[in-house]
C-alpha cells in the first residue's frame, strides 16, 4: 500500500488457481488528488465463474464506480458456455465423474461441468518448473504462459496468470488511499490495463490526472475501440493455437 517510490501496488492474482469472483474498489478517502482519479482506471473485476457473469453490455454493479460518465472497460466478448469450460480438464479440482461403464474420450466436454468448480494453475497442480517460473525457467525470457495462463487471461484479463505476468496485471497508482476487496461479484471482468495502462502509469509516475487522462476515461468510443483491437490481435490468437497444440501433444 506504500512504497519506496510512494506508489502502491495491487492486483487479482490467479497463479495459484481460481476458485471465485473477485473486485477490488480503490478508496481515495479525503485525499484529494486520489479522489481526481477515474474509478474505471481503478477498480479491477475477474469473474470466471459462469453463473456470476452477465451477459455483453451489462456493466457491472455500480459498486465499482461504473456509471455513465466513468464506464469501466469490460472484458465482452466470452460466453457463458466459455466461462463454464475454461478451465483445462485435468486441472479442475472436482472434475465431473466418468460415466457408468469408465469409458470416455478425453477429455469429454460433453459430460456437464458442475456450476461452481474451483481451477488449479498448472504449477499447483504439477509443481514444474517450465509452469512455477522457477529454475531455468526463472525469467520473463524463458518462462511463458501454460496453456491454463491464456484461458485464465481470456476470462479475466486484468489478473495474474502466471509468474511474469506484471505488464498486463500489475496496477499502480499514487500511495495513501485504501482498498476494499469484494467477493463473488456478478457483471464480467473487467480489461482496464490493455484500455488504460499508459494512462494509469503516468497517473501513478507523476500523481496527477491530466484533461487528456479525464477526458480518454469518459470518451465510450476510445474504450469500444480499444476493446475490440484486443479481440482482434492477431498474434494472441497465434500464441494460444501453437499452445494448445504443445498441451495436446503433451496429454
Amino acid at each position: 500500500m506504500s512504497s519506496s517510490s510512494n506508489q502502491a501496488f495491487y492486483d487479482i492474482s490467479l497463479v495459484d488457481g481460481y476458485n471465485l469472483p473477485m473486485g477490488i474498489i480503490f478508496k481515495p478517502g479525503n485525499n484529494s488528488k486520489l479522489m481526481d482519479i477515474p474509478p474505471n482506471l481503478t477498480n479491477l473485476i475477474c469473474i470466471g465463474t459462469a453463473t456470476y457473469l452477465q451477459p455483453s453490455g451489462d456493466a457491472p454493479d455500480t459498486a465499482f464506480g461504473s456509471n455513465s460518465t466513468y464506464p469501466i472497460p469490460l472484458e465482452q466478448s466470452i460466453s457463458t458456455q466459455a466461462v463454464l469450460k475454461w478451465c483445462p480438464w485435468p486441472l479442475q479440482l472436482n472434475p465431473p465423474q466418468k460415466p457408468g461403464d469408465g469409458v470416455y474420450p478425453y477429455p469429454d466436454d460433453n459430460i456437464a461441468r458442475p456450476p461452481f468448480n474451483p481451477c488449479l494453475s498448472a504449477c499447483a497442480k504439477w509443481n514444474q518448473d517450465q509452469y512455477c517460473c522457477s529454475g531455468s525457467y526463472a525469467s520473463p525470457t524463458k518462462c511463458k504462459p501454460s496453456y491454463y495462463s491464456l484461458q485464465a487471461k481470456k476470462v479475466c484479463p486484468d489478473s495474474y496468470s502466471f509468474a511474469f505476468d506484471d505488464q498486463t496485471s500489475t496496477f499502480v497508482i499514487p500511495e495513501g488511499g485504501g482498498f476494499e476487496v469484494v467477493f463473488c461479484p456478478s457483471g464480467r471482468s473487467s480489461n482496464i490495463l490493455a484500455t488504460f495502462g499508459n494512462q494509469i502509469r503516468e497517473v501513478a509516475r507523476t500523481g496527477v490526472v491530466t484533461p487528456e487522462i479525464e477526458n480518454l476515461a469518459q470518451n465510450k468510443t476510445c474504450i469500444a475501440q480499444k476493446s475490440d483491437a484486443m479481440l482482434n490481435e492477431p498474434q494472441a490468437s497465434l500464441i494460444a493455437l501453437i499452445v494448445v497444440l504443445v498441451w495436446a501433444c503433451f496429454w
